[in-house]
């Protein structure tokens, strides 16, 4: 019998943590009404409400083995949404990249800008398409483009210490396309020159690309001439002009991909449709806002990944803490639960009492571990080779409501396991042994 009553609790206990997984916040808070009304209105739950009350009364004398529930929490909730920001400010860079009334075209089967290879011909073909806007020339506002990688020092880091960055040679609609991309210091490059525009992001981590400075790429030594700022992923690029581009790394008049400002959102439509039934071509066509966004979704999986790997080794320890610290407690309080069962208390308001005692130390340290989080890394600056470039990608974490939602979430998880088994343990306790327990 008592292998089944484990095993009926193990099962419940895995039952419990699946739904609670699921359970969006309002559920969570349905589930606090109804056990406040259970609790005032019952008399189990008011009995329940004593118990708690007098457990909460003795935590100052419990001080220090209630800090180490609420601190091992905290620590498993500050790292845990901390990982998780980074994932979530790597994904928001990355989909506040393009818009939807602009599109990439890309060679066919082509993944991302770095395997892909368009000839002239092909671009000279795609850039006549229905569906592209004009400008006030009548000129269709595109831009055959080509992404390289350069290897450039690390600011602050040792003498010989580099990172790659990825340069952008654009043609000269490339503003046109990306309206929010302005320059905060310096100027633009001028076609047909060696000379650069780098992204506040880019300037951020490598040495020398302040206005005024030479750098070299390839073989040739390239101008910094002003500093751009997007707010997206293209802050971490380097741009100069196509032509020159392609002629320092020997690209001929080939280009990896071509964005097109579409007359609207409405007109991607046509103009696949227009590159799909060409003879000439194989390529494939998305809207920029989409195209970004699926580069996110690998590195943020395997940040996910990361954060709840970690999260999970850390909650086995604070775990193994709260169980310590309750059966800790619930055997100082042994005498105490067995006289309240004597006197007819039953045991489901013995096991409410030492289950919410140990949720609110719980919620306590999920809290303080969110707030900390916060504080320190809401914001953080930091880098990553970007999934389908050639280069590192800038950005901040971001510690967003639905992530410190989710640590506090894993807080009252790691709360009911810890709590579950001594409050068990409390309930099924004999009376008679409990009298003779010191």
């Amino acid at each position: 019998m008592k292998f089944l009553f484990n095993l009926g609790v193990l099962l419940l206990l895995i039952v419990t943590l699946w739904v609670w997984v699921q359970l969006p916040w309002f559920a969570v808070l349905a589930l606090v009404v109804v056990f406040a009304a259970w609790m005032a209105l019952s008399l189990r739950g008011r009995q329940a409400a004593s118990v708690t009350g007098v457990g909460i009364s003795t935590l100052r004398q419990r001080l220090g083995s209630s800090s180490v529930v609420v601190i091992g929490i905290a620590g498993v909730v500050g790292v845990l949404v901390a990982l998780l920001a980074m994932g979530e400010g790597y994904s928001e860079t990355l989909r506040a990249t393009g818009s939807e009334d602009s599109a990439i075209v890309l060679r066919g089967g082509s993944a991302t800008e770095v395997s892909s290879v368009l000839n002239h011909d092909s671009i000279v073909v795609i850039e006549q398409a229905a569906g592209i806007a004009r400008d006030k020339q009548n000129k269709p506002i595109t831009s055959g483009e080509i992404v390289v990688a350069a290897n450039l020092p690390v600011k602050g880091g040792a003498t010989d210490e580099e990172g790659s960055v990825q340069v952008r040679g654009v043609g000269e609609q490339a503003w046109a396309l990306r309206p929010n991309a302005k320059i905060i210091a310096g100027r633009s490059f001028q076609p047909g020159m060696r000379e650069l525009v780098v992204g506040q992001g880019a300037r951020r981590q490598f040495a020398g690309l302040e206005p005024g400075h030479d750098i070299k790429l390839g073989t040739q030594t390239w101008r910094v001439v002003g500093v751009f700022a997007s707010g997206d992923a293209y802050d971490s690029e380097i741009w100069g002009d196509a032509n020159v581009v392609a002629d320092t790394y020997r690209r001929g008049s080939s280009r990896t991909s071509v964005f097109v400002k579409l007359t609207d959102a409405k007109a991607l439509s046509t103009f696949k449709a227009a590159l799909a039934n060409d003879p000439r071509l194989q390529v494939d066509v998305d809207t920029t806002l989409n195209y970004f966004s699926k580069q996110s979704e690998g590195m943020s999986k395997v940040m996910r990944v990361m954060g709840i790997t970690v999260g999970s080794i850390m909650a086995i320890g604070a775990i193994f803490g709260a169980l310590n610290t309750m059966f800790a407690a619930v055997a100082a309080r042994a005498r105490e639960i067995a006289t309240l069962r004597a006197i007819g208390f039953r045991g489901v308001p013995v096991v409410v009492a030492v289950m919410v005692e140990t949720m609110l130390l719980a919620l306590l340290g999920g809290v303080i571990g969110g707030v900390l989080a916060w504080l320190i890394f809401n914001g953080w600056s930091a880098s990553t080779l970007a999934m389908g470039s050639t280069g590192q990608l800038a950005f901040t974490f971001k510690v967003t409501p639905p992530l410190l939602w989710e640590g506090l979430k894993w807080a009252l998880a790691i709360g009911f396991v810890g709590g579950l088994f001594p409050a068990l343990r409390a309930a099924r306790l004999p009376v008679t042994t409990a009298l003779r327990e010191l």
